[in-house]
């Protein structure tokens, strides 16, 4: 579940609410210093959202204020109806959903509410967070069919290639027959070495050669340490996969 306030916060407060409320305003455009002191700049940000959302441009992150902050990240947590869906189908219809909200970090690397949603409250630099991801979807998917995670909900991916590698369901296609067996809703991952993975994320769609893929963690560069949810489209080749 996304972080929720404690108490409606207004100029004058101090803490963890108001630091909660500066990271969604950032995030919906209005930007102001990720400090948890509400001055007049964070009052007049928190203004400019409500007059933008059609809500009285009172100052103070009262609950309809905090409604309208934290509706991307509510919107992220819908259910989806199963509706005859494979596990796969339903991965990708929930990678869809994310991607839909764009999730940013938020106030440094790997930092922000995004962040700390897939990494079960951590974050900071030592917590790359592509695979956080990758498993907070893949672990949504599974409790909508009410089925047992084909891989557990983690955040290393040599631990996910281990785990998989373990249970039968890592694949490493050497031919075109086995890069025809990939499917939408596996994970993939970058190979480094026969066994050191750099980066996670979802297959959305295969193309020939190539797979388009939603991930977190990454950016238009295709970088294993990005700062958001995107879709890209990357070739087989140095791919392995976790089965779905």
């Amino acid at each position: 579940m996304p972080e929720t306030f404690s108490k409606t916060v207004r100029r004058g407060g101090r803490g963890r609410d108001v630091r909660l409320a500066q990271e969604w305003l950032s995030f919906h455009g209005f930007a102001t210093a990720i400090d948890g002191a509400f001055g007049p700049a964070t009052e007049a940000c928190v203004q400019a959202f409500q007059s933008s959302r059609g809500l009285s441009p009172s100052g103070a992150v009262n609950p309809k204020t905090q409604e309208a902050l934290l509706a991307p990240a509510i919107a992220v947590e819908a259910p989806i109806p199963a509706a005859g869906l494979t596990l796969g189908e339903l991965v990708v219809a929930y990678a869809r959903q994310h991607l839909q909200q764009h999730p940013i970090e938020i106030g440094g690397q790997n930092a922000g509410p995004w962040v700390r949603l897939y990494m079960g409250g951590r974050e900071g630099p030592q917590w790359p967070w592509c695979a956080g991801f990758a498993t907070f979807v893949l672990r949504q998917a599974a409790r909508t069919l009410g089925v047992a995670m084909p891989h557990p909900y983690a955040f290393g991916c040599d631990y996910l290639a281990g785990v998989a590698q373990g249970n039968g369901r890592f694949l490493r296609p050497k031919d075109d027959a086995a890069r025809a067996s990939v499917r939408p809703g596996y994970l993939f991952l970058v190979r480094r070495t026969s066994n050191d993975w750099t980066h996670i994320g979802i297959v959305d769609a295969v193309q020939g050669p190539t797979i388009v893929t939603i991930e977190g963690n990454t950016n238009d560069s295709g970088s294993a340490e990005g700062f958001e949810v995107c879709r890209r489209t990357r070739s087989l080749d140095n791919r392995d996969f976790l089965i779905v």
